[in-house]
């Protein structure tokens, strides 16, 4: 190997480059185009970053017909190739290469499409507050959509300085999500922040998810060693925020990871996520699967070992309340997009 191939292998490298995209790259045809990761977007224009540095960059015409701005329009974190301008002051995105993982989610409002939210993360973490917005049923829905994604979730609980109480809901948190990393820490004064180091690979993605004010750009910044990102305080009432990041935006971390910090979502209703709704609530499903019947309702049924978790204590009802909330949304979800499936049962070990 040259050293100008290692210079450029290193330059890629910085920004996530893998095996996995270096033998996708190899098994196409991408004349006059280099790899390029999307890092940034601003309205009808991405930010990419490759061997050449940085510029910005505007899909090409081939792309807005092949996916009509669809599931498949760039998104941040996603790898592209790119055809550059004079100068390599700007570019055209030609293709988006096939996703590792996707954080996705329906888009707000009445339409019925889903938005990439992030693209090839490696882990996400979601950043919940340990103040008076402290919501254990949101924190199930974002590990839901989690599981799905194919990105690895870690649960952070942030403002540890504004809770006298913390321990008891790390402990609610770590029952509700057996297996994954709970991290209790405080991004105001650091305290705790040691405990993401295992997760800042060289080269790995991670991105910041949760509402907004939970803290999550005081983290980048601590992350970061600098203040890039913008916070504001929350309100005094229900300690909920306003929106600082307004883009999301993929950072170097001075560690060599990578860390995406998003807007805080308002909204977030999940879509065909039914793989990530069973394995988030994997307690619930292995309950129902000992139920005496299999049609289980989970209401007055003999022998029903749902029913009989919630008389122990050993299953929060709202937690089971949860879980066919979110069922429910996936199957009228279901029928918006197949609308023969009105019909249909839908298969999904429903706790009705």
């Amino acid at each position: 190997m040259s050293l100008f191939q290692s210079l450029e292998e290193k330059a890629l490298q910085k920004w996530g480059w893998s095996s996995y995209f270096e033998a996708l790259w190899n098994g196409g045809q991408r004349e006059n185009t280099v790899p390029a990761r999307v890092i940034a977007q601003q309205r009808k224009f991405w930010r990419v970053a490759g061997t050449f540095g940085e510029c910005w960059a505007e899909p090409a015409g081939r792309l807005h017909l092949s996916t009509g701005e669809s599931v498949e329009w760039p998104a941040v974190g996603d790898w592209v190739a790119v055809e550059l301008g004079d100068r390599q002051a700007n570019g055209m995105i030609q293709e988006v290469l096939p996703r590792r993982s996707r954080l996705v989610r329906k888009t707000p409002g009445k339409k019925t499409a889903q938005q990439v939210i992030a693209a090839n993360v490696d882990t996400a973490l979601l950043v919940s507050a340990l103040d008076g917005d402290f919501n254990p049923r949101r924190v199930e829905r974002y590990l839901a959509q989690c599981w799905e994604s194919g990105a690895r979730p870690v649960l952070v609980l942030n403002k540890a300085d504004a809770c006298l109480d913390g321990e008891r809901k790390a402990a609610e948190i770590e029952r509700l999500a057996p297996g994954t990393k709970v991290c209790m820490l405080s991004a105001k004064t650091g305290q705790g922040l040691e405990e993401l180091e295992e997760f800042l690979k060289p080269g790995d993605t991670l991105v910041l998810l949760g509402s907004s004010g939970v803290g999550k750009s005081t983290i980048a910044n601590r992350l970061l060693g600098e203040s890039l990102q913008d916070v504001r305080p929350v309100r005094e009432g229900d300690s909920r925020g306003r929106h600082t990041t307004s883009s999301r935006t993929l950072f170097a971390l001075p560690c060599g990871a990578l860390l995406m910090d998003t807007p805080g979502l308002r909204e977030l209703q999940l879509w065909d996520a039914a793989e990530g709704v069973s394995q988030a609530f994997a307690d619930v499903d292995a309950l129902a699967a000992q139920c005496r019947f299999s049609d289980c309702r989970h209401e007055d049924e003999p022998g029903c070992a749902v029913a009989a978790a919630l008389v122990a204590g050993t299953l929060d009802r709202a937690r089971l309340e949860n879980h066919r909330k979110l069922l429910r949304e996936q199957a009228f979800l279901r029928r918006k997009l197949a609308p023969e499936a009105r019909q249909e049962d839908f298969h999904l070990a429903v706790v009705k």
